[in-house]
């Protein structure tokens, strides 16, 4: 059976824009942001871990082919797409990708629709630091950036950048001061990820939690998926989606 059959076909519009989406669950909300090359077998697994897990899950479509591998050749396909489209800024510094708009507005949707103390986010890889750009929008209440890759670390410069413009980055560290902590999940040594964690400790100070995972893999919760990884985010979604009852 394929992989999405059990899931719900749908799409949201914000503005001009409109992509497709997956849906599965119940209970709080969390938006999975697919990595390279798009909604591959293990990207949907983990979704599956959360929606067991008693989550309301969406999967936003943004490239590819869902139920595709990660083969090289379906790599070789998306990225040059990916890095042309507008949607995306993958070079420049001190720059929001435009499809952070589109993402936020999906959030605020889920989240007027569930309630609750917000929702979750999570981008990985090429869509990494998408969760971090969705926390200027204070209905995500728990960002989790897994090894955020943009922009590529070519240089000094893009390898500590966070995607993120002035503006952007003022609201987030805001929020951060206010106690909306970022989970950040990478092996140690990834060199896609540059040094944005170091940016990150330094810009959030305590509220940027990190996960540093020995070795030089890549992918930490999917195709080189670390239990470590995943039972942190399946932690950070509880105690921040989930509040004690008082």
């Amino acid at each position: 059976m394929p992989l999405l059959d059990s899931w719900t076909p749908g799409q949201h519009t914000a503005g001009d824009t409109t992509h497709p989406t997956y849906r599965k669950g119940s209970g709080p909300g969390v938006v999975v942001i697919h990595e390279i090359p798009g909604l591959t077998p293990k990207v949907i697994g983990f979704a599956e871990e959360l929606v067991a897990a008693g989550y309301t899950v969406v999967l936003p479509h943004l490239f590819g082919t869902p139920e595709a591998e990660p083969t090289a050749g379906a790599i070789a396909k998306v990225l040059p797409r990916a890095c042309i489209s507008k949607e995306f800024t993958t070079m420049a510094v001190g720059a929001t990708s435009p499809v952070a708009t589109w993402l936020r507005s999906l959030a605020r949707s889920l989240h007027e629709e569930l309630g609750g103390p917000g929702v979750g986010a999570l981008g990985m890889c090429f869509t990494g630091g998408f969760a971090l750009a969705m926390m200027v929008d204070t209905s995500v209440a728990a960002p989790v950036l897994a090894q955020p890759s943009l922009p590529f670390p070519v240089g000094k410069r893009r390898a500590a950048d966070l995607n993120l413009s002035p503006a952007d980055l003022a609201a987030v560290k805001e929020r951060a001061a206010a106690g909306c902590q970022v989970l950040g999940l990478r092996y140690a040594k990834d060199p896609a990820v540059g040094t944005r964690f170091d940016t990150l400790s330094r810009e959030l100070g305590d509220a940027f939690l990190h996960v540093d995972l020995p070795g030089k893999g890549h992918s930490t919760v999917t195709e080189q998926r670390s239990q470590e990884a995943v039972d942190r985010v399946l932690s950070f979604f509880g105690e921040k989606l989930r509040p004690p009852s008082r």
